[in-house]
Parts: C-alpha cells; structure tokens; sequence
C-alpha cells in the first residue's frame, strides 16, 4: 500500500470506522511514507497487458455508484504512459451511462482480476473521453483490429492512486484458454494413449 491510496482510499469516516475497529494504527504509517503509489511500474503493465476484462466504477451526479464489467480482447486496456491508461470504448447498449458519468464527473475506480493466480489490481483515476475525430490516431492506438467491435470513442484514465489487493477470499476461477493450457499434457498423453490402444487391437494374421 502505499500513500495515494491512502489519501483517496482513506476518508475521515473510514479512518473513524477503523478506529473503532482496532485497525487504524496498522494503516496510520501510509500517512508518512515516500512511495506514493501512483505510477505504473513493469509489473502493473504485465498485469494489465493480459487482462481481458475489468470492473469500472463512476459516480453519477446524484451521487450513486456505477460499476460496469469493461471487457475486450487481452490487452484492450493499454498503458499509454506511467501515469495514464486508455481503452476504446465499444459500442453496447446506448444506455451511456458511464460516458455520462464520465463526462460529468471523471473519478473512477478500476478492479482488474486475475482469478486464476487469485491477484487483483484496483486503480484509482480520472477519465476522460476523447472521440475519434478530435484525436483519430489516440483511437487507432487502442483499438485492436482482429477485434470485431466499433468503437465510438476513447477512455483516457489520469492514474491516481493503485494497489495490489491481498488474494483473501478470491475464488479461483479459469478461462477457456487457461483451462486449455493447463489440460494440455492430459490430451496429449490420452492422444498417445489411444494410439496405442489402437495398435494393440489390430488384428494379427
């Protein structure tokens, strides 16, 4: 953890809740430290690269919460520098009420999951949305084209704060592919196998 985090993270009522609770004094220390938590290092990159899919909540101007599932292909979410992140924005329902929120008001939270190594990544930020005619190589940037969706304009993520999440509580879970990968040694020894099998029942003159 690390300073931003506690600063956006850390309100007067969840400092007074954690102070209820006993806890405070184990985060008090993120009031003090250098490390600030707000630029993207290798690692953050790697995680976000191979990520095809993340949690994004806004804030509406009556001030409720949205939070809605991003998803695309791996990497649609691109790093563009330290302190900024970026994606294209399909086109879905036409509810816009991200966009909306977006254009309203900027701040969102990212949670980006890693089921599989039980790893999750929340990023802090303020967006905002740039359309392609106003910036038609931004689009061209993040847009992916083996992917098979329009995309009506771009999301551009001012990096605020980060953390890593403890793993407590995640339930793994696997995709088609991570699934293949890890059944790939199966297949191919009940391939050999059946091979076998066949040349032992061919008939013997």
């Amino acid at each position: 953890m690390a300073r931003a985090f506690s600063e956006i993270a850390f309100t007067p009522g969840v400092r007074a809740f954690q102070t209820r609770m006993g806890s405070r004094e184990n985060y008090a220390r993120l009031d003090h430290v250098d490390y600030r938590g707000d630029t993207l290092g290798p690692t953050e990159a790697e995680f976000i690269a191979a990520r095809d899919g993340f949690y994004q909540a806004s804030v509406g101007e009556n001030g409720w919460p949205y939070v809605q599932f991003r998803g695309g292909p791996a990497g649609f979410l691109r790093v563009l520098d330290q302190r900024t992140i970026g994606y294209a924005d399909f086109r879905g329902n036409v509810q816009y009420i991200s966009a909306g929120n977006i254009e309203a008001d900027g701040r969102v939270a990212l949670i980006l999951m890693d089921y599989a190594q039980r790893r999750r990544l929340k990023i802090w930020g303020r967006a905002r949305l740039v359309d392609a005619a106003d910036d038609a190589p931004l689009i061209a940037r993040l847009e992916d084209g083996n992917y098979r969706a329009r995309s009506e304009r771009a999301v551009v993520i001012s990096v605020e704060a980060f953390d890593w999440n403890c793993p407590q509580h995640i339930t793994p879970r696997f995709t088609e592919t991570e699934i293949g990968q890890r059944t790939q040694v199966l297949h191919a020894e009940i391939a050999r196998l059946q091979q076998a099998l066949a040349r032992d029942a061919k008939p013997t003159r």
